[in-house]
């Protein structure tokens, strides 16, 4: 049988927050799916952290599970607090900034590709 989540136990009640650490001057990250439609990633950032302005093929949403993270998209800043969520969405640039410790839930969504037809 696959997984299709991977790097966290199954069937197990589990404190999300703490399946991935905080290091020093860091940013930690564990992958827990990655595919063509999608891909689930928790993050753990060092205060003053951050990932710089990029653009993705698919809609992003970040859940916080601890601290206060600043998110930036189309040049408009959030403060996203522990259980709070937005959505970053495709094709805009955005950026996350840890404005203390902060951890997220990343998931990102991307179109269904579309197979090429042969005649």
């Amino acid at each position: 049988m696959s997984n299709y989540i991977k790097n966290i136990e199954h069937s197990t009640v589990l404190p999300l927050a703490e399946q991935v650490a905080y290091q020093e001057g860091q940013i930690v990250s564990k992958t827990l799916a990655q595919n063509n439609r999608l891909t689930l990633t928790l993050f753990a950032f060092d205060k003053g952290e951050e990932i710089s302005s990029h653009e993705s093929g698919g809609d992003a949403m970040v859940f916080a599970l601890d601290g206060v993270g600043k998110i930036t998209i189309g040049g408009k800043e959030y403060l996203l607090h522990k259980g709070e969520a937005i959505v970053m969405p495709a094709n805009i640039p955005h950026a996350v900034y840890a404005e203390e410790r902060f951890k997220m839930m990343l998931t990102v969504s991307f179109p269904e590709i579309t197979p090429l037809v042969h005649l």
